[in-house]
């Protein structure tokens, strides 16, 4: 175990030329990044779980009802056992041999037993009430947090000069803001890696776990690299997005249409401009070049810009789904109702603190 911790944390991968573990060591002096500070973030994102559960059900829950949101799910499958047997072992949706097989073994006709299994993948839906109460979670948790991360940005120099993320690298200070503003953020993405385990099971459930693996990763990444300056440059640009989309899937799932297009077409419009104008001009620009410039390139420098510059190819990607459902849903009249954002394999990047 001791020969894999050495060779994992190889000062010459992970820092500059000339700079060793031992000069980032705490002193009365200066305070820098260690991997033990995140270890903070397992209890507290348990806190933030229970924090949650309260959340929904004395907030939320109450807001829904408000707002006329109803708790009554799909419509239940009638019991049949060899029905179930099949659903759980086997396949969720059987081909055209296996129907006939079971509408003579069950005397049903094939499209009773179509409807059954329509009804059953159903049931395992969350209901409307559980996502108005889910969203309005992280639409107040996003807020929060980007209010937290404008306030504290404006106050820093690297805000305003890109190029102070990399004076002085690796020896900047750590400062309470920047703690906070991290553990935070990871408890937020561990808590929601737990609440997977724990919430009715949906269809993208394995694209979301790696999805908050790699932005769990990428997170202890730029914190124990410390680049954290940058990190929370990138972190903040994300957030202001997510309150938008989070905001316009309460609006849709309390039926104010008008109100959920109006949000929608401004999350798009966010989006696109943070994404492709901002997030390439701005943390692109000093990542790649300024620091090149200031620090020079070493091995984690090529493995930060490289996850950076595959996160501007999947913000691409997205933008073009964006786009493609504001094109069917002005041909609709509406905003489409099942319109989801690869819920951050939509941010499947969370660098520094997000969408991986």
């Amino acid at each position: 175990m001791a020969g894999i911790l050495a060779w994992f944390w190889n000062e010459r991968f992970w820092l500059p030329h000339n700079v060793t573990w031992a000069d980032l060591k705490n002193t009365d002096e200066a305070t820098f990044p260690q991997a033990e500070d995140l270890y903070l973030a397992c209890p507290l994102a348990f806190c933030i779980f229970m924090i949650r559960l309260i959340f929904e059900r004395f907030i939320a829950r109450p807001c829904a009802m408000g707002l006329k949101i109803q708790a009554n799910g799909p419509q239940k499958a009638q019991p049949n056992a060899i029905l179930e047997k099949v659903f759980t072992a086997i396949t969720k949706h059987p081909d055209e041999k296996r129907l006939e097989g079971l509408s003579k073994q069950l005397d049903w006709d094939v499209r009773t037993i179509q409807r059954w299994f329509r009804q059953r993948r159903n049931q395992e839906k969350p209901s409307t009430l559980a996502r108005f109460c889910e969203s309005m979670w992280r639409f107040t948790f996003y807020l929060y947090i980007f209010t937290y991360g404008v306030r504290f940005l404006k106050k820093t120099p690297w805000l305003w000069n890109t190029k102070e993320c990399w004076y002085n690298y690796p020896y900047q200070p750590l400062t309470v803001d920047i703690h906070y503003y991290y553990v935070l953020e990871l408890s937020f993405y561990l808590s929601l890696l737990f609440s997977q385990f724990t919430d009715i099971r949906r269809k993208d459930f394995l694209i979301m776990f790696l999805h908050h693996v790699a932005t769990i990763s990428l997170i202890v990444f730029s914190y124990v690299n410390n680049m954290a300056r940058v990190g929370t440059l990138v972190m903040c640009l994300h957030d202001a997005a997510d309150v938008l989309i989070e905001a316009a899937k309460m609006a849709n799932y309390a039926k104010c249409q008008i109100l959920c297009n109006l949000l929608f077409a401004m999350f798009a419009i966010l989006f696109m401009s943070s994404r492709l104008g901002v997030y390439p001009v701005w943390i692109l620009n000093t990542t790649l070049f300024e620091s090149w410039e200031i620090v020079g390139p070493y091995p984690s420098w090529w493995v930060f810009n490289l996850l950076l510059v595959l996160l501007q190819l999947l913000h691409s990607f997205w933008s073009y789904l964006i786009v493609k459902t504001a094109c069917r849903a002005i041909s609709k009249g509406k905003v489409s109702h099942n319109f989801r954002l690869p819920q951050r394999f939509c941010s499947l990047f969370l660098v520094s603190g997000r969408r991986l």
